[in-house]
């Protein structure tokens, strides 16, 4: 059975009560319900970790040699995490950027991501489907 991460980067553990006009009014508890369940029925595991530190979602990316896969949103590290780039240039995974908003319909200094072009795609805009996407993104990908 395949296998894939799912990282959340800094401050999605308040989705639901932050900037919902922006972000939604999902929890992450309900996204990773609603990916769980996508990957049940795409007859896949999800190992789903949500962390705030930099340095904790660069031991994961390292560590991640027995997935198939990894869906990574790294929210503000987006846009300025040189070291979250270069970790995911660094393993052989792909790797799949996601975010719940339109990052280049918002302020400047989001509009650029540094970690994206380490990876083989981005999905913004979508919402919480932006993950559900990105899932079949990388079964996809791993099919072909």
């Amino acid at each position: 059975m395949e296998k894939y991460l799912v990282i959340h980067g800094p401050n999605l553990n308040l989705l639901g009560i932050r900037e919902p006009e922006v972000y939604g009014r999902m929890t992450l508890k309900e996204i990773n319900e609603n990916l769980l369940r996508e990957a049940a029925k795409n007859n896949v595991k999800l190992d789903i970790i949500q962390s705030n530190t930099e340095g904790e979602i660069i031991d994961l990316l390292h560590n991640a040699n027995d997935m198939h896969g990894i869906i990574i949103n790294p929210a503000a590290y987006t846009h300025y995490s040189v070291a979250i780039h270069d970790a995911i240039k660094a393993i052989s995974n792909p790797v799949i950027e996601v975010h719940l908003s339109n990052i280049h319909n918002r302020e400047d200094f989001r509009k650029k991501s540094v970690t994206a072009a380490a990876c083989i795609g981005q999905i913004s805009g979508f919402g919480f489907y932006s993950y559900i996407l990105a899932l079949h993104a990388l079964i996809h990908h791993n099919q072909s």
